[in-house]
């Protein structure tokens, strides 16, 4: 059997907030921060397997008794045809103990056979709980269907769901656990950086001014041994001197610092009332007033009570208070700024709430006097 082959899985989404808080501050940002190597990458494993062991927490649904019914006769135990129907159909059947998992690992490229990985453990029934439960053999898959990793051992639960008949108390989610070093490796992934002396490396956020930066620190430090591509790839070719070092190389371009050029955007997340402007944000010159409405509705029902000795009813009398406010705000004037901090205290000087900050942000796009990005979670 060979022990190295390509497994062909796309390259997990690799967030980057650290090179942008950085260039805010005017720093230099290292290229191995702002880059990732061609074919460097994790690769997502995935089985299905059973926790047992658990405390009356576990799945009653049918696809855990049929899974818990083919791992028995895996292992040699026959079942009669007609236990096996009951198994599969009678829910007085208790398998409490047991749940239905899905378990998931990220493979690291260069990862050894024999070495560990983490895993995660998550119910695919109606268990409400994997507290104290084990996870028993269970083999992990790559996208070609290949096994690369064996995975079992004791589910770590960080949560709690306890309760009686009339009040219950949850923490977190007690349906999913993790294993640290849960999983071994046991088909690594053969991964290749180096084609023809030349390497790749790939911009977490391609831009034309940053991938040109990247190549003018690499050449003033080696000549000639870079050059970008297209907004998101730099090509490297291997000196002489480090041919038989590869990996000396790769650090040391990596620890060179680069100052990267970021696009100006304003990010707005509407359910959070959460905003992020970046540092290069510019506005135009220009007038904005911004009013609040507030309405105020009150409900005083009133109860009638008719007189002593007479045939009425009582009833209860609607009573409804409407009061409509509407705040006056002058036109404040918006010069062209020049820093966040100026743009900051401009719009805090307008007192509305992150919320209508974002309404305001519309305007000024619409109007042409935003020149930045505008983009919505």
């Amino acid at each position: 059997m060979r022990q190295c082959r390509p497994l062909l899985i796309r390259p997990l989404v690799v967030l980057v907030a650290a090179a942008v808080a950085a260039a805010a501050d005017g720093g230099e940002i290292r290229i191995k921060d702002l880059t990732n190597v061609e074919g460097v990458q994790n690769n997502e494993l995935v089985g299905v397997g059973l926790v047992v062991g658990l405390n009356n927490t576990g799945g009653k649904s049918p696809f855990t008794r049929t899974y818990l019914t083919n791992m028995l006769q895996r292992f040699g135990n026959r079942i009669d045809p007609d236990l096996r129907a009951r198994l599969l159909n009678d829910t007085r059947i208790k398998t409490n103990n047991v749940s239905l998992v899905a378990v998931t690992a990220h493979l690291p490229s260069f990862k050894r056979i024999g070495q560990t990985i983490d895993i995660t453990v998550a119910t695919m029934d109606d268990a409400t709980s994997l507290f104290g439960g084990e996870l028993i053999y269970t083999p992990l898959t790559g996208a070609d269907d290949e096994v690369y990793g064996e995975a079992s051992g004791p589910v770590s639960v960080d949560a709690f769901n306890v309760g009686g008949a009339a009040a219950s108390a949850q923490k977190n989610h007690p349906t999913t656990g993790r294993i640290t070093n849960g999983a071994k490796v046991v088909r690594a992934v053969c991964t290749t950086i180096i084609q023809n002396g030349r390497a790749r490396l790939m911009l977490r956020d391609p831009d034309f001014e940053t991938a040109t930066r990247i190549t003018k620190a690499v050449n003033t430090w080696q000549p000639l041994t870079c050059h970008a591509l297209d907004p998101a790839t730099v090509e490297l070719r291997v000196p002489q001197a480090y041919r038989e070092d590869v990996t000396a190389f790769l650090a040391a371009v990596g620890a060179l610092t680069v100052k990267p050029d970021t696009r100006a955007r304003v990010v707005i997340n509407e359910r959070t009332g959460t905003i992020v402007i970046g540092e290069d944000v510019r506005l135009s010159h220009v007038l904005l007033t911004h009013a609040n409405l507030a309405i105020f509705t009150k409900e005083s029902p009133q109860v009638s009570q008719p007189q002593s000795f007479s045939q009425g009813q009582t009833v209860v009398v609607p009573r409804t208070e409407v009061d409509v406010v509407e705040e006056d705000r002058p036109i404040f004037e918006i010069e062209e700024t020049v820093t966040v901090s100026d743009l900051a205290q401009a719009l805090n000087a307008l007192g509305v709430p992150p919320r209508d900050l974002g309404v305001i942000f519309q305007q000024l796009r619409d109007s042409g006097a935003l020149h930045a990005e505008l983009e919505f979670k």
